[in-house]
């Protein structure tokens, strides 16, 4: 019996559906959904599978699927792709203000003498010290590592929000080392800063950097874990030796590329809190020293536009103006930078010497190649900058966002003519799960502060609102609650806000070990499971009740990490067998180009469906946008049969048919599961009691069978 069940099953599967992804969008590349996107690609590469005990050396680009489909997937693909995002953008792109232009290459350039002028660009003055101030910092930064720099590169320190993906030449040989042909069309590109997006690249640059430079290595290339008695340092100097045979960096490209990534997150920090601060009227600066939101307000706008000016031939343009065009802060910038500086501070904390990794990262903020912090010198360093700007970023969420009636994170708000902070009403799903990882993030480097109490505090009652305001009946959840007005129900769920709220709730586990929110997560990540993802074609719905996937760089990040933590936190084990198959299906078909660090040599070596870089226009970016869609073929059977009314339904369906030899029916959902039996008796059948979603329905006669779909609301 159980053997005819499953190929009754399988049949249905077999003949009933299709798939075939389609990118609808190859031209757009948004910065924020993108660098999202990257973040958790990283997480759920090598970490996640060296957290379930993969020892990455079995692992070979060349050799894909193994030693598994699952370790290839997470530590080559996964984890390369989101290397690919964050080189793209920090150095082949120039989607944004270069280094040259950033804070600290300023200032120092203009403590030196006239001489300085050409002294690191040839020998010839232009009037300009500061790009001979970035050739010498890149060249320290080169010698540090044993490693030549790049060329042509175009290192940014502040991130545009969306750009033009279609280069305006075709990728050249050479592409890795030389830049200058992977270059973005700068006339196409949206010339606004935006927190969010600045945010989410911090956190990208900082997830690399901290895997970079956590080891040291030799001439060789050969890596050298630090136990505390090594260093790449002259003895009793935090300054680099050049003879001591250690380098910065677990390899020298490494050791260059985090220096790199590093020198540009402190830029860019540096630079909000000195030139982005908003008062409701103008731009400056906010001091994280004396900073109280009580005092009045000092804020970072959604959107600040660009001017910029060509200073001189074969010089990067200079930012001129800005100027404000959205006032409005938004809870997912504030989050997204804060994950960023706090992730830096546990880098860079000179009292956390817990492991190797934290050793080396001394060696690398003990004043050389960047500054100590002030409890050991007496000035601040970048770990004090980081401190500072979570410090405000914080309290201006607390003021700004926390809605201390209702507790909880709302989307947005802005300041009145008096200063004071007017709130919108929204509370949305993707910000109010991840506002709670950022807050994870924020509380062990506040530890004993009355900061932590407070950020403790606002993560319970997110927790608690997401499970009594944005959870359903059926263990679902809403996209929005409006305060005032309750939940939309007019929009059907989505798989980004369901996997966004588990998120939170996993990470609310974790802040507070309350196993309430663990059995609501792993109860949310089963309802996600069975009403969004389609075993027999190994993908996921986008949104309950519609047969069309929509995957962007957005949701299918926040779907990477839901299946990760699911797994590592949930104990989840089908999470892992679910990325590794739909890595295949969805990723892959949704990644333009891709190189040798994820096996690709030309043409598709490799064979998983994504061309080569090289000889094309594209960069090795996902594609702004792709659809999936399911569609019903019944063979020679004819449909017109049966008549069913009305679809989408809600709770009575209308079964009319035109064969007196059907006499009954089977509901089955789009795992192949039973889920509902009746008979044509009354021509009618109630489904109030199915969940939201796509539904297969098949009629049987003794010598034919008939299949349809319904939409359940």
């Amino acid at each position: 019996m159980k053997k005819i069940t499953f190929l009754f099953i399988l049949a249905i599967y077999s003949y009933s559906i299709q798939a075939q992804i389609v990118i609808t969008n190859d031209n757009v590349f948004k910065t924020a959904d993108q660098m999202l996107l990257a973040n958790e690609l990283f997480e759920s590469g090598e970490p996640w599978a060296e957290d379930l005990g993969y020892n990455l050396d079995d692992l070979d680009p060349m050799v894909p699927g193994s030693p598994d489909q699952f370790s290839y997937n997470t530590g080559i693909e996964s984890y390369e792709y989101s290397r690919y995002l964050l080189n793209t953008l920090n150095g082949r792109s120039g989607l944004g203000l270069h280094m040259m232009w950033s804070p600290l290459i300023m200032a120092n350039a203009a403590m030196q003498p006239a001489s300085f002028d050409g002294q690191f660009t040839g020998g010839t003055a232009n009037g300009f010290k500061e790009d001979d101030m970035l050739m010498m910092m890149i060249g320290n930064f080169g010698a540090n590592a044993n490693f030549t720099p790049f060329a042509n590169p175009f290192p940014q320190f502040a991130d545009f929000i969306e750009g033009d993906i279609n280069l305006p030449q075709t990728v050249q040989a050479g592409f890795g080392h030389d830049f200058a042909s992977t270059r973005w069309n700068r006339s196409l590109m949206t010339k606004t800063l935006n927190l969010g997006a600045m945010g989410q690249s911090a956190s990208k640059q900082y997830l690399w950097a901290q895997d970079m430079l956590s080891a040291f290595h030799d001439s060789t290339d050969i890596g050298i874990d630090a136990d505390g008695t090594n260093s790449p340092d002259l003895p009793n100097s935090p300054n680099f030796d050049p003879n001591n045979n250690i380098f910065y960096g677990g390899n020298n490209a490494d050791g260059f590329i985090g220096q790199i990534l590093t020198a540009e997150s402190i830029n860019k920090t540096k630079f909000i809190l000195t030139q982005l601060a908003y008062d409701g009227n103008t731009l400056g600066m906010v001091d994280p020293a004396t900073y109280n939101p009580a005092n009045g307000i000092k804020y970072f706008p959604t959107k600040i536009a660009v001017t910029e000016t060509s200073v001189a031939s074969g010089l990067a343009p200079k930012w001129n103006t800005f100027t404000v065009t959205d006032q409005m802060s938004k809870i997912f910038d504030q989050w997204s930078y804060l994950l960023a500086t706090t992730s830096y501070m546990d880098m860079m904390d000179p009292n956390n010497t817990s492991d190797s990794a934290h050793l080396a990262y001394k060696e690398v903020f003990d004043g050389f190649p960047f500054p100590a912090s002030m409890q050991e010198t007496g000035t601040p360093g970048p770990y004090d900058l980081m401190k500072g700007a979570s410090k405000v970023i914080f309290l201006n969420m607390m003021a700004m966002h926390y809605n201390t009636t209702e507790n909880t994170f709302i989307d947005g708000a802005i300041l009145n003519g008096a200063g004071m902070p007017v709130m919108d009403m929204m509370v949305k799903s993707l910000n109010a799960g991840y506002v709670i990882v950022a807050l994870k993030s924020f509380i062990p480097q506040f530890t004993g502060t009355p900061l932590e109490t407070m950020a403790n505090n606002a993560v319970t009652a997110q927790a608690d609102y997401i499970i009594a305001h944005l959870k359903d009946a059926n263990g679902g959840f809403y996209n929005m609650y409006t305060i005032g007005t309750g939940a939309d129900t007019t929009m059907p769920k989505t798989l980004m806000s369901n996997a966004a709220n588990i998120r939170g709730l996993y990470a609310a586990y974790e802040v507070t070990g309350n196993t309430i929110y663990l059995t609501e997560a792993n109860a949310g990540y089963n309802y996600l499971i069975s009403n969004f993802y389609i075993t027999a074609d190994k993908i996921f719905l986008t949104e309950l009740g519609n047969s069309t996937a929509t995957y962007t760089p957005k949701n299918l990040g926040v779907l990477a990490g839901i299946l990760r933590e699911a797994n590592l936190v949930g104990g989840q084990t089908n999470a892992k067998t679910i990325y590794a198959d739909i890595f295949e299906t969805i990723y892959n078909k949704t990644m333009l180009t891709e190189a040798e660090a994820s096996g690709e040599t030309g043409g598709d070596s490799d064979g998983d469906g994504i061309p080569y870089i090289q000889g094309g226009t594209k960069p090795f970016v996902f594609a702004a946008e792709a659809t999936f869609q399911t569609t019903l073929s019944v063979s020679n059977n004819t449909i017109s049969e049966i008549n069913i009314y009305p679809n989408p339904v809600k709770d009575k369906i209308q079964l009319i048919s035109n064969n007196s030899k059907i006499k009954t029916f089977t509901v089955f959902n789009l795992l192949g599961q039973s889920v509902l039996k009746g008979d044509l008796v009354n021509n009618n059948a109630f489904v109030s009691s199915l969940k939201p979603g796509v539904y297969i329905i098949k009629f049987n006669t003794i010598d034919t069978q008939y299949v349809s779909r319904f939409i359940k609301k």
